[in-house]
Parts: C-alpha cells; sequence; structure tokens
C-alpha cells in the first residue's frame, strides 16, 4: 500500500484546518486539542487509504508481456505489455525489470484503461552486446477507486532472452530481395545480362542484336532472342575476421558485430540468388567453418553457430585462412574478406594472402570504416588539437587508399564502407557482380 498525491494532499490540509477546532477550548488546551485533531483527522485519512487500497484487491488486473525470443544487436527491439481491465476502470503505473546492461526508453509505463478492455503497453530496449540476459518480474501499482492509495504487487513474467545479430535488418532484408526478384531480376533479363539461358522471345526495340538467335529466327521467320539470367548455383565463400581489429567500438557496437550483421546479411543475400554459401570465422586459426550449402536452412545454421562468438585481442593470421581455405575449396568462387586495414605494412599479410587467390579465385576486399574519422577529417579546425586530430584523420584515409590501390593491382574487388552502412552497400555490391556475372 502506497499513499497516493491525493492522500498527501489530505494530510497536509488536516495540519492546517485542525488547529481551528483549538479555538473552542480554553487557552490552556489549545495545543492539546489542537493535537489530538491533527491526530484523529490524520487516523480518519490513513484508514481511508488502508481500506482505498483493500478494495483494488478484488479488482486487479492482469498483466503479462508478450513472449521475446530473440532480441537484435544494436536496433530498438519493442517490448510488448497487454494489460487487461474487468469491470472497472484501472490507472496503473508499470515497471518491467529488463536487464540493467540493455538501456530502455523508458523505466515506467503510465496507462488509465477502460472497464472490459485490454490495452497494449510498449517500450523499447537497445541491446549493445550479444549473448543471453536474464528478464525480471513485472512490478504494478493500481490506483483506488477513491485515488487515495496505490496498491502494489509483482507478477512473477522472468524470463531468459538471447540478444542475437541484427535479426531485424535480416527481415528488411528478405523482403528487399524478394520484391527485387520480380522487379530487377526481370530487368536483368530484358537487357540480356547474365550467362544462363532462360527462354527465347521477339525481339523488340531496344534489345541487343548480338542477342538474336539465328538458328530459331530462321526456323520461326521472326526475329527472336535469347533471354539470359544471372548464374545460379554458385559459390560465396566469407571470411571474417574475428581479431584485435575487431575489437574497436564503432557507433557504439564492436566492428565485429558490425561484421558479423554485413555477413549473415551477405549469406542470406546469396542464398536467395541460388548460391552456395560457406563462412569461416578466424583469427590465429580457422575458429568456426560452415561448409558452403544452399537453401534457408543453411541461413539458420549460420545465426545459431555465429551467434556465440566474440572477437579476441590477437593478430589475425590472413595468409593461414587463406590456406585452408584453398585446400578446401577446389572449384572457383567469390571470396570475401570482412575485416579492416590500417595501411600498408600493418596489412602486409593480408595483402599477400589476397593476391593468392586471384585469378583462380574473385578476391573480394571488405573493410569497415569508422565515421568518426571521416567526421574529424572533414571538420573545421579552430585550435591546435582539434587540427593535430584532423591531420591524423587525413593521413589514415590517404595509408588505407594507398593499400586498396595496392589491392586492385592484385585483381581483388573493395569495398571500403562506414561500419554502421556496410551491410546494405556489401549487399548491393554482391548484387552488382551478380548482375555483371563477374564471377
Amino acid at each position: 500500500m502506497l499513499p497516493s498525491r491525493r492522500a498527501y494532499g489530505l494530510l497536509l490540509l488536516g495540519m492546517a484546518i485542525a488547529p481551528l477546532f483549538s479555538l473552542f477550548w480554553q487557552a490552556e488546551t489549545q495545543i492539546i486539542a489542537s493535537m489530538l485533531a491533527i491526530v484523529a483527522f490524520d487516523a480518519v485519512v490513513l484508514v481511508l487509504v488502508a481500506v482505498d487500497s483493500s478494495r483494488v484487491r478484488g479488482q486487479r488486473v492482469q498483466i503479462h508481456r508478450h513472449p521475446l525470443h530473440r532480441l537484435s544487436i544494436g536496433r530498438d527491439n519493442p517490448v510488448m505489455l497487454s494489460v487487461q481491465t474487468g469491470q472497472h476502470a484501472a490507472q496503473v503505473q508499470i515497471r518491467d525489470y529488463h536487464p540493467l546492461a540493455i538501456a530502455a526508453s523508458t523505466s515506467q509505463l503510465q496507462a488509465r484503461i477502460e472497464p472490459n478492455s485490454t490495452a497494449d503497453l510498449s517500450y523499447t530496449v537497445h541491446p549493445t552486446k550479444r549473448g543471453e540476459y536474464q528478464w525480471g518480474d513485472i512490478q504494478i501499482r493500481q490506483l483506488g477507486p477513491w485515488r487515495l492509495a496505490w496498491h502494489d504487487w509483482t507478477v512473477p513474467q522472468a524470463q531468459t532472452v538471447a540478444v542475437y545479430p541484427d535479426l531485424i535488418g535480416l527481415r528488411a532484408l528478405s523482403i528487399r530481395l524478394t520484391l527485387q526478384t520480380a522487379g530487377a531480376m526481370r530487368q536483368a533479363r530484358r537487357l540480356g545480362i547474365g550467362t544462363e539461358f532462360a527462354e527465347l522471345r521477339e525481339y523488340a526495340t531496344g534489345d541487343d542484336p548480338r542477342l538474336i538467335d539465328w538458328k530459331a529466327t530462321a526456323r520461326r521467320s521472326r526475329p527472336l532472342i535469347r533471354v539470359l539470367e544471372p548464374e545460379q548455383e554458385q559459390t560465396l565463400l566469407i571470411l571474417l575476421d574475428r581479431g584485435r581489429l575487431m575489437t574497436a567500438q564503432v557507433q557504439g557496437l564492436s566492428r565485429f558485430d558490425w561484421g558479423l550483421n554485413a555477413t549473415l546479411s551477405l549469406a542470406m543475400a546469396g542464398l536467395n540468388r541460388g548460391d552456395r554459401v560457406g563462412v569461416a570465422v578466424f583469427d590465429r586459426q580457422i575458429h568456426t567453418w560452415l561448409p558452403p550449402e544452399r537453401g534457408q536452412l543453411q541461413l539458420s545454421k549460420l545465426i545459431e553457430r555465429l551467434t556465440p562468438i566474440q572477437p579476441e585481442l590477437v593478430e589475425p593470421d590472413y595468409f593461414g585462412a587463406v590456406t585452408s581455405l584453398v585446400n578446401q575449396q577446389t572449384r572457383r568462387a567469390l571470396v570475401v574478406m570482412i575485416t579492416d586495414i590500417v595501411d600498408v605494412t600493418a596489412s602486409a599479410e593480408l595483402l599477400a594472402a589476397l593476391g593468392r587467390l586471384a585469378p583462380r579465385y574473385l578476391p573480394f576486399c571488405v573493410t569497415l570504416r569508422d565515421p568518426e574519422v571521416d567526421r574529424q577529417a572533414h571538420a573545421l579546425t579552430e585550435d591546435i588539437p582539434s587540427t593535430y586530430a584532423r591531420a591524423v584523420a587525413l593521413d589514415l584515409i590517404a595509408q588505407r587508399q594507398t593499400a586498396f590501390a595496392l589491392l586492385k593491382q592484385r585483381g581483388a574487388l573493395v569495398l571500403d564502407a562506414p561500419a554502421n552502412q556496410i551491410s546494405e552497400q556489401l549487399v548491393d555490391r554482391y548484387l552488382q557482380i551478380k548482375a555483371k556475372s563477374q564471377l
């Protein structure tokens, strides 16, 4: 039982009114009469408070938390609470004991709910680390009919909730790829982009004359062209670095988490396009290896196997990872290395490892840039410390560009994007590679 503001107001009012009763008493008894009046008035108010609180017991609302199966790292995840009332309206205050390690949009929910109705109250949580977290019970306060007291009780709702990579982003990407399958792929066919024969159709204005099938044209006595589509059942291999450089924090998440999100997004795109997708996570050695397979079941395997992995403060062995991959994968494949680059000297092993892949494979180096470095490099400076910081940022960018130029000379594709944009840009680049039949 907790007194409400109205109850405290009545108690204060009693302290102001009670001394008036002492005017009816003799001077020597005025103080005693005033004290007795205050005590009596306060006692009546407290009795009413207790009665008001007890009346709520028979009018308690029903509350439950919607199941929390998987939360997405780096996203605002909604948490929904359903509150059901009986024959009486209810004013409630709710505190859901989420893990302290996860930031929430609010610490307390308040609502007034009409009789015989159900209200859905929600707030969002923003996890920044993967793993399992313990959600606590729900504490609820309901205001009494006379609005004098809050009845307080706890609803058992404890559960263990896992924080996964960006599943919300994967769902949005799935919808996007599905729409593109009907739109962009038709456009690719119309333009004759691809290597696999799909069908014959009549020649239309604007079609490439080089795609005319002359034998079919002679048989049908009208010009027909070959419709091509991007080749499927190719192999996509993703090498995800979990070494020292991937432990750095970028935009609230570790660089490895951004890379893991990009890995799953690229894997989904590859599986959606009919390719065989395999993933290796490495540091000094191959930590986790999932051989290339097709189908959506492969994506589920990747999510479950990769989610528990955390980065380590060790130097990665790029050459060893590439050597292990070459020994296991004999057919031509697109090999995507997700890592980061400092400069030519520090990344010499990475340059040599990717150079070994070409021309038998198509190497693709993907690096996760820190947007803060870009901001400092392009910011106007007004003092010496900020000028030095800008000079360092410009030098870092120049060193990276030199390393990328060497990679391109060795036949590797390069994508350097801000960490918080890497997933979208990587998927777009992969779709371009498929459309242009570069593999």
